[in-house]
């Protein structure tokens, strides 16, 4: 069985808003229908609308709109919702102005979010929850969902621990090629830029903003750096790569490179593999009434950085209780400036709300304390480096012998499926590798990856949805499932629109200027995609007014438009969306969920 056999879904609605959810729907198995006239770019602007019903498991729709907390006129579509959002102001920090993602990020991570939420709508009625079976959701709480950090940052009381400014990668060897540079440690950038034969004043400059650049999205790099990358050739560069630990990559274009597009075993974007034996009903089944999907159940999450944090804290939003382990000392991310009363405001983003507990598990007494906590757990989710688990006794195959019902979930960078010549699965090089450096961009930019963490924080998204998918398949099948999400998955969820215009004989990219802001008299505004043409060409007269007045100006001759956000600070007290933020305990600033039961 998979996880939703014998579950029919009618979808309709915008195709951005369904199309990257159609194919992981029949991966689990749905029955769509999913008609050319229900889903269509044509289609009226939204919801979209996913409506599920399954034998015993009743009936649970989802509806994704553009505009769910910002007002109509002002998220319109992918580029006006990424303009007032603030996405196209953190893409465009490392060219000093903002830019527009040519990819439909914020859509896609809506689709997947809807998913989520019917799987989450499907695992509590099927496990005796009555909560609501309708739930909204919308590309623009997609992408504050997706900005969550930056936004947290740039309204903490402390400054940045190294100052915003335009720069960073890709370098540029003196062949031509671009190439992507990882290094986790001051050690191996020192070394790879002696054995480049960089100046030292500028490789002791560099380390902090490359450091900082997942953070910052920004990485304003010495010049010298540039200039020694450009002076030496692609085959020294990687000689030096492999002789100081550092890593480098290629930017590789979207076509002509051997990346699997299938979406590894199961057709999604990650694995669902239920184990053989079966397996007793859990006592966790009950659950209070009109509680969410997931409460009751408990997640023991062991991740670092992005993507693993990310799916526990959409877990948790689901009403999972989430307990974070942790090593001795606690998570050094904790103290990452800037803060709110001595805590992360970044951290806060991701890991608000969850318990946390401090186990050494490179000792067998704290394997063995892990795996006493799994022993009475539904979910354990980890982003280890691979072979890591298997090193400790905490893979799947161990824990399953204390816990034959758990659902254990890896979110890795490769998966199973390496490519060629892979580099270390962190954000930047897997969007190097995969081509998501030239989708991400239109043709008149170099391919670049974007330094806003794009699949860190899909892959999070795509993580959140496969535990839950696993979750559902326990719950209908009786056994233990292991489940496995990758940035590979969500760069393949994301350049497949670029992808299919290929085989179809189209360019790939986009055109020059796509998504591209007009400036005004005091910032900057985004037409809507079907309106940009039109808008720039009416643009000249308007170029010397406010932007406020510009946008109305626009919107007087019927042409979809808004003002760019370029300062996340500001945001709070912005009458589009400020009133949707609030703020924790700590004073920082909190996005809101990106579900709405209803």
């Amino acid at each position: 069985m998979r996880p939703l056999e014998e579950v029919d879904i009618e979808v309709s609605g915008p195709a951005a808003l369904t199309a990257p959810s159609l194919g992981t729907l029949r991966a689990l198995g749905a029955r769509l229908d999913a008609t050319p006239a229900g889903v269509s770019p044509a289609a009226p602007p939204g919801p979209a609308r996913f409506a599920a019903t399954g034998r015993r498991l009743g009936e649970v729709t989802a509806y994704t709109a553009w505009a769910d907390v910002l007002p109509d006129d002002d998220a319109a579509d992918e580029a006006t919702v990424q303009a007032a959002t603030g996405m196209m102001h953190v893409h465009g920090r490392r060219d000093g102005a903002p830019r527009g993602l040519a990819v439909d990020y914020a859509a896609t991570c809506a689709s997947v979010l809807s998913v989520q939420g019917l799987l989450a709508g499907l695992l509590g009625r099927a496990r005796g929850v009555s909560g609501a079976v309708e739930l909204g959701t919308g590309a623009d709480r997609a992408a504050l969902l997706t900005l969550s950090q930056y936004l947290a940052a740039a309204n903490a009381p402390e400054a940045e621990a190294v100052p915003s400014a335009p720069g960073g990668p890709p370098f540029t060897s003196s062949c031509g090629t671009a190439f992507e540079l990882e290094a986790l440690e001051p050690g191996p950038w020192a070394r790879f830029w002696r054995a480049l034969g960089a100046p030292e004043d500028a490789i002791r400059a560099g380390w902090r903003p490359f450091q900082f650049r997942y953070a910052t999205a920004c990485a304003p790099l010495p010049e010298p750096l540039h200039a020694t990358a450009r002076a030496v050739s692609w085959a020294r560069v990687r000689q030096a790569a492999a002789s100081s630990g550092a890593e480098v990559c290629a930017v590789y274009p979207l076509t002509g490179h051997p990346a699997a597009r299938s979406g590894g075993r199961s057709g999604g974007p990650w694995t669902v593999t239920p184990r053989d034996e079966p397996v007793s009903a859990s006592a966790e089944s009950a659950t209070p009434p009109a509680a969410l999907p997931l409460a009751g159940l408990t997640v023991l999450e062991a991740g670092r950085r992005v993507q693993a944090p990310l799916a526990a804290h959409l877990l948790g939003l689901l009403g999972a209780d989430v307990l974070r382990i942790e090593p001795p000392g606690g998570d050094p991310l904790r103290g990452m400036p800037p803060c709110c009363t001595e805590v992360s405001a970044r951290w806060l983003a991701l890991n608000r709300g969850k318990r946390a507990i401090e186990i050494d598990i490179k000792s067998p007494a704290g394997q063995g304390e892990l795996r006493e906590l799994a022993a009475g757990a539904s979910v354990f989710l980890h982003n280890w480096a691979p072979g890591k688990a298997e090193r400790f006794g905490l893979d799947a195959e161990r824990l399953a012998s204390v816990n034959p019902g758990l659902v254990y979930a890896y979110t890795s960078g490769w998966a199973d499926r390496p490519l060629p010549d892979a580099p270390m699965g962190t954000d930047f090089m897997v969007q190097a590798r995969t081509g998501v450096g030239e989708a991400a961009r239109p043709v008149d930019e170099p391919p670049a990856p974007s330094l806003m963490t794009l699949l860190d924080v899909l892959g999070g998204l795509l993580g959140a949805g496969a535990v839950l998918a696993g979750l559902l398949l326990r719950e209908r099948a009786g056994r233990g499932v292991r489940v496995e999400s990758s940035l590979l998955g969500a760069a393949e969820l994301l350049t497949a629109p670029a992808v299919h215009r290929a085989a179809g004989g189209r360019a790939p990219r986009r055109p020059a200027g796509f998504r591209r802001p007009l400036p005004t008299a005091d910032g900057w505004l985004a037409p809507s995609d079907a309106a940009s043409r039109t808008a720039a060409a009416a643009f000249p007269p308007l170029r010397d007014l406010p932007t406020d007045q510009a946008v109305a100006a626009l919107r007087a001759r019927g042409l979809s438009a808004t003002a760019v956000t370029t300062d996340l600070a500001a945001l709070p007290a912005d009458p589009r969306v400020g009133a949707a933020l609030t703020r924790d305990t700590h004073g920082s600033l909190v996005v809101p969920s990106p579900w709405r039961f209803l």
